[in-house]
């Protein structure tokens, strides 16, 4: 992603941590516990209560926080919705299947028309009455960044406001099948949904900059990489004020912190780091430059590059 910049000015989190719409979170959380559950908000008070009874947990989870996030930046429709997610809407094709186990016959077709990744993004776009480019990304752990890149390319294309974000959820059968998922964490496997508006202009609201993102995957990655990302940037791995991981601590950081303690496991949580980098910018003058290093699988690397909004 080449620069000039973009401005972050709005994010909305519904994790099992209290970071909905409580801004100043990130001073304050402790890790996540296997025992912990996902708090939810009051959703009738973003989605109409017939849409509701039939949405599943992550469809909730996700309307929620982008009509919350719409609210929170102001600029009304936004030009585009890109959602990135590794798993999908879980809760629906594992009911879907079940369904197809033990009903004869015709099936009821709303379990699959909400079990497709898209699903989210399709959501988010009848609830705003949104007729823009709607797009879902799902790369396994470097999904929320493959959205990112997307969002990044469209507004330098000319689009003014980008809704993006990620989502994943946890349901059962995952515990059972956690070693094939591959992931270098031992925190518990949970659930989330993050978005964020993301623009070409500081309107006076911006929380965070967003300098730079970087994908690769398939192949095996060491430091040499975060330094070359660094290097393009201008930047040493001394200059970075924070890292947040996800499998290896970036070296030579002031300081390392994995977020999956704090979010626990699921393919898209850099974006809950993201919106946990956008808190602490926002409220510590101290940090200057945060540094994403999504390791979530060993063969996939994604760095996302924070800067604090100047003055």
């Amino acid at each position: 992603m080449n620069k000039p910049a973009l401005y972050l000015s709005a994010a909305s989190t519904i994790s099992h941590q209290p970071t909905f719409r409580n801004p100043g979170f990130s001073a304050a959380l402790a890790p996540v516990e296997a025992s912990s559950a996902l708090i939810s908000p009051d959703y009738k008070a973003y989605i109409d209560a017939g849409l509701l009874r039939r949405m599943s947990k992550i469809l909730r989870m996700s309307v929620a926080c982008a009509r919350d996030c719409i609210e929170q930046a102001g600029t009304g429709q936004p030009d585009a919705i890109v959602v990135g997610t590794g798993l999908g809407c879980l809760q629906d094709t594992e009911k879907f299947l079940n369904t197809s186990l033990t009903v004869e016959g015709l099936l009821p077709p709303t379990s699959f028309i909400q079990s497709t990744h898209n699903t989210m993004a399709g959501q988010i776009s009848l609830s705003l009455g949104n007729h823009g480019y709607n797009m879902t990304h799902t790369q396994n752990t470097l999904s929320f960044e493959h959205a990112l890149l997307d969002a990044a390319m469209l507004l330098r294309e000319g689009d003014r406001n980008v809704l993006v974000g990620a989502a994943d959820e946890h349901i059962d059968i995952l515990e059972d099948i956690v070693a094939q998922l591959a992931f270098e964490a031992s925190a518990p496997l949970t659930s989330a949904a993050s978005f964020f508006v993301l623009s070409v202009e500081n309107q006076g609201d911006a929380k965070a900059v967003l300098a730079d993102v970087y994908t690769v995957g398939g192949t095996k990655y060491g430091q040499e990489d975060i330094d070359a990302f660094l290097d393009r940037n201008g930047l040493q791995a001394g200059d970075i004020d924070l890292a947040l991981y996800a499998g290896t601590p970036v070296q030579g950081a002031a300081l390392n912190v994995d977020y999956l303690s704090l979010a626990g496991v699921y393919p898209t949580g850099s974006a809950f780091a993201l919106h946990y980098a956008m808190d602490l910018l926002g409220t510590n003058s101290e940090v200057r430059n945060v540094l994403i290093c999504n390791g979530l699988r060993k063969s996939n690397l994604g760095l996302t590059l924070l800067k604090a909004v100047e003055a």
